[in-house]
């Protein structure tokens, strides 16, 4: 590990299962989750790759090295890379994507939108999302500008809003307001997020199930007939288990 390609702080890499989320929903991933995050989200579903005091479980790899953790767990056929956190724009993943798309993986990323890329223009698939009044964090909005602008057209970008309650939903709707040209994903938050240390952790699905249902009447009542409304299926599959 040099300056020229840094050190890439992960929590864990997994897969290939499927994208339990937005916009590549269903679509089978590896997932690359780093660790750390300029974040502490109140309702994190991840503490394991945000808390410090989790950091004696992530490792510090090369580039190499977890590009050839992705090939053995892909079996070498290409398919999409999801890079996720934490906050995985903290981290030096240019040179992966490079030699990802060398041998035709995909990638993607999503961010909270409050760190700054110029590698995010190398991306497939950008996600922002910004974080809602419920997580207590604050949005900076130019930030958010930037990393679109970072991303110079080439990445499909898209806006991701996490919605627990009735002010997550007009902050939603403010964010698709001011970034009208990107399409827009809406899901329902886990009020039941587990304890690092508790991947078996009960999921109360059928109050997640009803912040959905909340949602589509909410969306439809207000003829917002451009925002896709989606849950985290991988919750409604597993529920809290890690590495799925």
């Amino acid at each position: 590990m040099t300056d020229t390609h840094p050190a890439i702080r992960v929590s864990e890499i997994f897969g290939p299962t499927i994208q339990g989320e937005g916009v590549l929903i269903g679509l089978p991933t590896v997932f690359v989750r780093t660790g750390g995050c300029d974040y502490r989200c109140s309702w994190c579903d991840s503490l394991h790759a945000v808390d410090r005091q989790f950091r004696d479980e992530w490792q510090m790899m090369s580039s190499d090295a977890v590009w050839q953790n992705v090939v053995a767990l892909s079996g070498g056929r290409p398919l999409m890379v999801s890079l996720s956190g934490g906050n995985p724009a903290i981290q030096p993943f240019g040179a992966l994507i490079k030699r990802g798309h060398d041998e035709s993986y995909r990638f993607a990323l999503e961010t909270q939108g409050s760190v700054v890329r110029e590698w995010f223009a190398e991306l497939d698939v950008l996600v922002l999302s910004p974080k809602p009044p419920s997580s207590e964090m604050r949005t900076d909005w130019a930030t958010i500008e930037a990393c679109f602008q970072a991303a110079q057209d080439k990445p499909q970008v898209v806006l991701k809003l996490v919605v627990f309650d009735e002010d997550d939903y007009t902050f939603a709707k403010e964010a698709a307001a001011r970034f009208p040209r990107l399409p827009v994903y809406l899901q329902p938050g886990n009020h039941t997020p587990p304890h690092p240390g508790n991947e078996d952790a009960p999921v109360d699905v059928d109050g997640i199930m009803k912040r959905m249902e909340w949602l589509v009447d909410s969306v439809t009542r207000d003829r917002w007939f451009e925002a896709r409304v989606l849950p985290q299926l991988h919750v409604m599959l597993w529920g809290n288990k890690r590495g799925v």
